[in-house]
């Protein structure tokens, strides 16, 4: 039986990944996390209160004895303001959770990034794992910097301390049980008809259950030192919209706005809701987002991790359940 750390457990692809991890009964958990999950309590799983840039001590016993790390413990947030505390989560946190695995003799780190750290352009490409860091395109977006700034310290350290690194980088995560709306937050908006208008880039989504699959996988199979795309379609805005209309009964935006237009729209909105302190459906940050294609091949993902990316129409349909119901 092997002894396994998740950080960051409680989240959107630590709370699938872990329930996968209790269903194959092969392991021994120790689930780092700073809130409590009701999932995983009802699944019996145990949670270890640690902060993982404040809790030395915590950090430090759920090493001891471990054979690998699942590093998903992180923050996403569109909100300049938030920048600095991302880059401090993600860096900071993924070089101590590093440090204390390597004292405690641990052998290998999968770390969950995501794939706007290099699948991102204003062109409609399909990019790989090939691609080069998309520091020009993302430099704005503080928590795409932060993942590539998290991903460029983990291999690195890898390779100081002679552990094995292997990183996920999963496309929008989408599916059941995101109870903190932090990757479906923009289909809830959509469903409360706050989405004023058609972007004209492009997205790929994943269901989370399938990235949790991959997740787990690659601490068996993947390769120290590479990095592997999670991906399901790729699909223009519109025909995404499209899609949920059908799987929602909603009726999407039908005007297409883009370039100044939409990040003019979206200040403009910024402005007005904030006379009134209330939150704009849609900013600036996600306007410049949206007019960019997020485009990604997961073919390494399917040949070495044996990948398989769902009916993207199912994972619509429980992504709307789920967020009408809140049951899984």
């Amino acid at each position: 039986m092997s002894r396994l750390v998740v950080t960051g457990g409680t989240g959107f692809l630590g709370e699938h990944l872990v329930r996968l991890l209790v269903d194959r009964a092969e392991d021994e958990l120790v689930v780092l996390a700073r809130s409590f999950s009701p999932v995983l309590d009802a699944l019996g799983v145990g949670l270890t209160e640690c902060d993982i840039l404040t809790d030395d001590d915590a950090l430090t016993a759920a090493m001891r004895g471990a054979d690998g790390v699942f590093h998903l413990a992180g923050m996403v947030s569109r909100d300049r303001d938030d920048g600095r505390r991302m880059m401090e989560l993600h860096v900071e946190g993924t070089r101590r959770v590093m440090y204390a695995a390597k004292s405690a003799g641990v052998r290998r780190i999968v770390v969950a990034s995501t794939s706007g750290t290099v699948a991102v352009g204003e062109d409609d490409l399909v990019r790989d794992e090939k691609a080069d860091y998309a520091v020009d395109v993302v430099g704005n977006w503080p928590y795409y910097l932060s993942k590539i700034y998290q991903e460029k310290e983990a291999f690195r350290l890898g390779e100081e301390l002679g552990l094995e690194v292997v990183v996920v980088n999963p496309t929008l995560l989408l599916g059941p049980g995101d109870r903190r709306l932090s990757s479906t937050g923009d289909v809830d908006k959509f469903l409360r008809r706050q989405v004023p208008f058609v972007p004209t880039g492009g997205l790929n989504f994943v269901d989370v259950r399938d990235a949790a699959a991959a997740t787990v996988a690659a601490m068996d199979r993947g390769q120290p030192g590479e990095r592997y795309l999670l991906g399901g379609p790729n699909w223009t805005f519109r025909e995404f919209f499209g899609r949920l209309e059908r799987a929602s009964k909603v009726e999407a935006p039908r005007l297409s706005v883009g370039g100044r237009w939409s990040r003019l729209g979206a200040s403009a909105l910024e402005w007005a809701h904030d006379k009134v302190n209330r939150s704009s459906p849609v900013d600036r940050i996600s306007a410049e987002m949206s007019e960019h294609f997020w485009y990604v091949s997961s073919r390494k993902a399917e040949r070495e991790l044996g990948f398989a990316a769902r009916d993207p129409a199912q994972t619509l349909v429980d992504t709307v359940r789920y967020l009408r119901t809140g049951e899984d």
